[in-house]
């Protein structure tokens, strides 16, 4: 990704223009291109700043349903992700399960399963075949 260039360095080549200085002196002067000089004197004439835009930090749209998402799982906290979207859906909501998921890892809330689950045990191997030595033996 391309490097932001600090607010002083466009305030100075927008100085430069503004004494007498071409765009393309004032981008070489300050070692850019000619066309981010362009760009950022016509943000200076249109909007009267030039500074960078802010980056990064975007935010998901499933933040503004938050209260409810995060009592819909206080309230029955064995719901599955796909129990989730469902409900969603039923209330009007966009959001994919991954969607929802990203959701709930910013608040801290996993979905893991339960130990419940594993009350049958391991299956394993079945019976192991006798050992060489022992089959040696009976031969």
């Amino acid at each position: 990704m391309a490097r932001v260039y600090s607010d002083d360095l466009r305030r100075r080549a927008i100085e430069a223009v503004d004494a007498g200085a071409s765009r393309r002196e004032a981008a070489e002067r300050f070692d850019t291109s000619p066309s981010t000089v362009i760009n950022w004197m016509r943000c200076w004439l249109e909007h009267g700043s030039a500074n960078a835009k802010p980056s990064g930090g975007s935010i998901s749209p499933l933040e503004k349903h938050a209260k409810w998402l995060l009592g819909l799982v206080s309230k029955q906290a064995d719901r599955t992700l796909d129990e989730v979207v469902a409900a969603m859906v039923k209330r009007g909501i966009a959001g994919s399960r991954s969607a929802v998921s990203r959701f709930y890892i910013r608040h801290n809330i996993t979905f893991k399963k339960k130990p419940a689950r594993h009350r049958a045990g391991p299956s394993g191997r079945g019976p192991q075949a006798q050992a060489l030595e022992s089959r040696a033996r009976h031969a």
